[in-house]
């Protein structure tokens, strides 16, 4: 049995506006905080005890998730005083953890349908030091690449190129050998894709790549947001976390959770999601957008590719486009 760790600590710069008052994992897509979709997947592979490793408004956290026993887990919260990069914050949260069982890191800037429990098994077969999700992208020149040899052990981690060797890149989901963990130095920061990775292959050490072209998206700017949260709606993306007692009515083309008010002249498409206790008025159009909790959405007004935050009220036939919302102020979303 492993357990895991959810890398839930950036400061979500890339997704500002949104991230102002909300850290990244707790924004919505498809109608639940992006964090309880990452835990739906950990706990479809078999991981019931997870910490949570925070640090930028970590105190929103602990009053939605608890202890985890609502979702059958066992949650634990490791709290940075200080970023201590991906290394530092895996140390930190294993101070929680007792035992020498696998442990699986998430990154929360991640949506993955990818095989976890495959890559698990993958990891204890090759009694590997750690084993990386790694997936194919038509385009490598934007990422780090990260070729393997015929065996599946990861040969280099390469930095950008203009022609990359390979168009396989991290996917962001790592299991370690409990040991590797612990042997990162406490308190200090230290990246593992950029310090420890690269150090534990010059070292010839067990480093295995776990090849998985499920859908995979890192949803860090605004407008990835959008389209993850219209993956999951769509089917695109497994939405492992929505259940049938959370839904009034699912298609492709919109989720409206339970509790929302939907006039039935309004329409809903593109994948949008309505949160709870969320009013769309008559006549309203709510296309490719998110609707979070308690939002008031005015009569003949017309949302495409927006994020309406909680609580905000958006007047009659109102026009937004691309745009995120609150009760404040409507900021354009960067393309």
């Amino acid at each position: 049995m492993a357990v895991g760790i959810l890398l839930v600590g950036g400061f979500g710069t890339r997704l500002m506006p949104l991230t102002k008052n909300t850290p990244k994992p707790m924004l919505t897509v498809a109608g639940l905080p992006v964090t309880e979709h990452q835990l739906a997947m950990a706990k479809k592979a078999g991981i019931t005890t997870v910490v949570l490793a925070t640090s930028y408004l970590s105190e929103v956290f602990i009053p939605y998730f608890g202890d985890g026993s609502k979702w059958g887990m066992n949650l634990l919260y490791a709290v940075e005083k200080e970023p201590l990069g991906t290394g530092g914050a895996i140390r930190n949260a294993t101070k929680l953890l007792t035992g020498d069982e696998s442990i699986v890191v998430f990154n929360g800037d991640v949506l993955s349908s990818h095989n976890l429990s495959q890559q698990i098994q993958d990891h204890e077969a090759n009694n590997a030091d750690v084993t990386l999700h790694l997936t194919t992208v038509d385009d490598a020149r934007a990422y780090g690449c990260v070729p393997t040899d015929s065996a599946g052990r990861v040969t280099a981690f390469l930095e950008k190129m203009d022609n990359p060797v390979t168009n396989t890149i991290n996917a962001g989901c790592y299991v370690f050998k409990a040991s590797v963990v612990t042997a990162i130095p406490e308190d200090t920061v230290i990246s593992v894709e950029r310090q420890i990775f690269p150090e534990l292959v010059e070292k010839h050490g067990r480093v295995f790549g776990f090849i998985d072209d499920s859908y995979w998206l890192d949803i860090g700017t605004p407008t990835a947001l959008l389209k993850g949260s219209v993956d999951l709606v769509s089917g695109a993306a497994k939405a492992l976390a929505l259940t049938p007692q959370m839904i009034q009515s699912h298609s492709p083309q919109s989720l409206i959770m339970k509790g929302a008010t939907v006039d039935a002249t309004a329409v809903i498409d593109g994948g949008s999601s309505i949160g709870i206790g969320a009013v769309i008025g008559q006549g309203a159009h709510i296309t490719g957008s998110i609707v979070e909790a308690g939002a008031k959405i005015g009569k003949a007004a017309v949302v495409t590719n927006s994020f309406v935050a909680a609580g905000a009220q958006i007047l009659d036939s109102a026009q937004i486009s691309t745009s995120f919302v609150t009760n404040l102020k409507i900021f354009p979303i960067p393309q």
